[in-house]
């Protein structure tokens, strides 16, 4: 009977063990698809500040004023 007990709760200790281990890989897994989606809106506002300095640049605006009354 000592032996049995050992092995059930063993049993119960392994099952608590890989849902606790399943759960934290969900959990990573979760976190690290959110880290995704900022790095994708931090790459987005990049490209969209270098193409805001870019404009701001007063040879670019005066290339394309020239540009458009050459037209």
């Amino acid at each position: 009977m000592e032996m049995q007990t050992i092995v059930v709760l063993l049993t119960i200790t392994v099952v608590l063990l890989s849902v606790t281990i399943l759960g934290l890989l969900a959990a990573v897994i979760a976190l690290l698809v959110k880290v995704r989606k900022i790095a994708r809106n931090i790459e987005q506002v990049t490209v969209n500040v270098a193409s805001a300095t870019e404009w701001l640049s007063i040879a670019k605006v005066v290339g394309e004023v020239t540009k458009l009354f050459r037209k």
